[in-house]
């Protein structure tokens, strides 16, 4: 209001000025703005509407203002998770879908400080240099996982398929030995063709898709350290409320046995696996159980893991891992053992 009542007075003085003065009045007043509305009152123009008093946009949302919690989202016109966990997962809604080439989260990313074993296995190693030092693991270790996807193509059979990629690497880290070399990586790539099927259950289930998939995983190393195998598999996803269950068969593609390192692989890894995970909505905690069997009656082997991710200051969570059975990596894929980590947790598996 200020500003308006001194471009009034201006006009005012100016009018005034150029009546005495004319031009040479106007050319002596030092103010920008009156001098202007001089030489516009001798003009003959009308003066200009006084400056409106500028406002501030109204602030968005919240739900616009923050990024999408647990993935690496670079955009902030899509929500938070607020309904379904699988259906945020996998953009299986219209309204949580974010396009194609968006890099988001797949399994669970994570650093374990410390990560202790009740048996290092050192058998794979026996007789050889790891790290430039002779073999002696250490009880602990750190361990870390980092995984990524993205969407390739979106929208195909009626907009119920997409097709995706994705990305794990997982290591094991001798960090607390004298020349902290790393124990075991292994590398899993995928390619999923998720289906939305939207079908109504008992008790109160809903599956939400079904995922067609086949991942590689290796550990990059040669002989005799080298480890792989490929697979094919469908992975059922089923809810309810804040609970999810994620099963998933997979059938190993058969290789020569001149280039087969892990023949026996499926004896002790199992030909399927079973996710459980319970996450209470604003408890900022989750629970999680993972399990995998081969399914024989004779010889019945498998392995259970346990997580859980609470919080710790604002965004940052703690991660509780415990995990007993065969094939924590794939160098230990024949070796029995359990082990138990602390650290902190980059994203849930949802």
């Amino acid at each position: 209001m200020a500003i308006a009542g001194a471009v009034r007075m201006a006009v005012l003085a100016g009018g005034a000025i150029a009546d005495d003065a004319g031009v040479a009045g106007c050319a002596t007043i030092p103010d920008d703005r009156v001098r202007l509305a001089c030489y516009d009152q001798l003009a003959g123009r009308p003066a200009a509407p006084p400056p409106t008093a500028r406002t501030e946009p109204p602030p968005l949302p919240e739900d616009r203002r923050q990024s999408v919690a647990g993935d690496f989202v670079a955009r902030h016109d899509k929500p938070a998770r607020t309904g379904s966990a699988l259906a945020f997962k996998w953009e299986l809604d219209q309204d949580s879908r974010f396009g194609v080439l968006r890099l988001r989260t797949h399994k669970p990313n994570y650093f374990l400080f410390a990560r202790y074993t009740d048996a290092p296995n050192e058998a794979p190693f026996s007789g050889l240099a790891l790290g430039g030092t002779t073999t002696n693991l250490r009880n602990i270790e750190a361990k870390y996982q980092l995984s990524f996807k993205t969407k390739l193509v979106q929208g195909l059979f009626d907009r119920r398929l997409d097709l995706w990629v994705a990305l794990t690497q997982q290591s094991s880290w001798q960090i607390y030995s004298p020349s902290a070399p790393f124990r075991e990586t292994n590398y899993e790539p995928e390619a999923m063709a998720v289906l939305r099927t939207d079908v109504k259950l008992p008790l109160g289930l809903q599956w939400r898709f079904v995922n067609f998939g086949f991942v590689h995983q290796s550990n990059g190393r040669g002989e005799p350290l080298s480890r792989s195998w490929n697979r094919v598999y469908a992975q059922f996803g089923i809810e309810r409320g804040d609970f999810s269950v994620l099963i998933r068969p997979w059938w190993r593609l058969p290789e020569s046995h001149g280039n087969d390192n892990n023949p026996d692989i499926v004896h002790y890894l199992g030909r399927g696996d079973l996710l459980a995970v319970y996450q209470p909505a604003d408890s900022g905690h989750s629970f999680a159980v993972l399990a995998r069997n081969n399914f024989s009656g004779t010889a019945n082997r498998g392995a259970l893991q346990f997580d859980w991710r609470f919080p710790l200051y604002r965004n940052l969570k703690g991660y509780l891992q415990v995990f007993s059975g065969y094939g924590e990596t794939l160098i230990d894929y024949n070796y029995r053992q359990t082990t138990a980590g602390i650290g902190i947790s980059l994203s849930d598996w949802q």
